[in-house]
Parts: structure tokens; C-alpha cells; sequence
């Protein structure tokens, strides 16, 4: 959803296209433990922060521009995530790499030049960034596949782009907990298989 959509989401039916699409680093590396524990934690520091999906335009600082933490959406978990726990700042990695390369990314909204304020907030971007790094693995279904701090896309509703953080908590079955904001603010939960996966991401920073 762009940030000017005003639908409501819900859980089971995201209503968020484009801003809940999808560094430096090291090809092919899996995240550090240390570093997917501080980057877990990073993300469930935001559970009863962020109370609220909003997916308004809005003009951000730069760099670290953040809208106001009691809300947000998918992509503002992962990306608040980084910047808290590793000091990775995607708002100014994705600007660069957009700028460098534009016509690599997607072309949904009709762009013909960057905008910082809202182009790391969309799903669709942030996988591009990430397959850029060569941090895709292959999707899985498979609850053993997946690590602490790996970031899944999926989609929702059939057509509205979702992202979140995987959890280092499990169900009793196996399932690995997501952190995620699909539309009630920040949540840990067991609903990473809850709709089409679409990308998995391992980012070496």
C-alpha cells in the first residue's frame, strides 16, 4: 500500500501495499548469533510501543527519519529493528542504492526519482535491497529452515506485500514466532506460515 492508502488492515487480511513490501556487507554470510539476538530483542523492544498501523506519507528526516513510534507499519519494525540494535540505518542504504541504480527497483508507484521519505518503507524495495546484497534464500515452508532475525515478505490478501522479523521463540509444534505489525501495532505471534511467503532474507551487515 502507499502511505496515502487509507484502508484499515487487519491480521488476517493486510491492508498495506507497498509500505509493508523487500547492507553493507558480506555476500552470502549468515547473520552473526550476536547480531540476530540483538536485532530479535531490537524488535520486540517495539510489542506495546507501537500500537497502531499507520501507513500515511509522511516527511521523514534524513537520515534516521522515523515517524513517531506509537506507530507505523510492517516495514518500520524491521527497519527500526536495525537501527537499534546493529546501527544499520536502511533509509539511507536503500536512498543510495536507488540512486545509484533506479531502474533495478520496482516501478509500482509510478516514481521517476527516489523519495527518502518513503521508498525504504515499501515491501517490493526492501526485497529488491536484499537481493541485491545476495541475502535471498530460497523460500521455505519448512519451520526448521528458518533462523532467529531472518526476514520473511509474504503476501497478503492476495495482493498487499507483508515483512517481519522471525523470532528466536518457538511454538510447542515447532513454529517459529514472527514479530511483525500486520494492523494492531507490533505483535510477536505464530503466523509465519499464515499467508503466502513470497522471500526469506539472511542480511550479513
Amino acid at each position: 500500500m502507499q502511505p496515502s492508502d487509507s484502508m484499515q488492515p487487519t491480521r488476517r487480511a493486510f491492508l498495506g501495499a507497498g509500505l509493508c513490501f523487500g547492507a553493507v556487507g558480506l555476500p552470502g554470510k549468515a547473520l552473526a548469533a550476536t547480531d540476530a539476538q540483538r536485532l530479535v530483542a531490537a524488535a520486540r523492544k517495539q510489542v506495546g510501543v507501537t500500537l497502531a498501523y499507520d501507513p500515511a506519507y509522511t516527511v521523514l528526516a534524513f537520515p534516521n527519519g522515523d515517524v513517531d513510534r506509537a506507530k507505523g507499519v510492517c516495514t518500520d519494525v524491521v527497519i527500526r529493528a536495525f537501527r537499534d540494535a546493529l546501527g544499520v540505518d536502511l533509509q539511507v542504504l536503500v536512498n543510495a542504492d536507488m540512486r545509484s541504480d533506479f531502474a533495478a527497483y520496482p516501478k509500482n508507484w509510478g516514481l521517476r526519482r527516489p523519495d527518502r521519505n518513503i521508498d525504504h518503507r515499501r515491501v517490493p524495495n526492501l526485497a529488491t535491497y536484499w537481493t541485491r546484497q545476495r541475502a535471498r534464500l530460497s523460500v521455505s515452508r519448512d519451520p526448521a529452515d528458518w533462523r532467529p532475525g531472518d526476514i520473511f515478505t509474504a503476501m497478503t490478501g492476495g495482493r498487499f506485500p507483508h515483512t517481519g522479523i522471525v523470532s528466536d521463540r518457538i511454538t510447542a509444534a515447532g513454529r517459529p514466532l514472527i514479530i511483525h505489525n500486520i494492523g494492531r501495532g507490533t505483535r510477536e505471534e505464530d503466523a509465519l506460515f499464515d499467508h503466502p511467503l513470497t522471500g526469506r532474507f539472511r542480511w550479513k551487515v
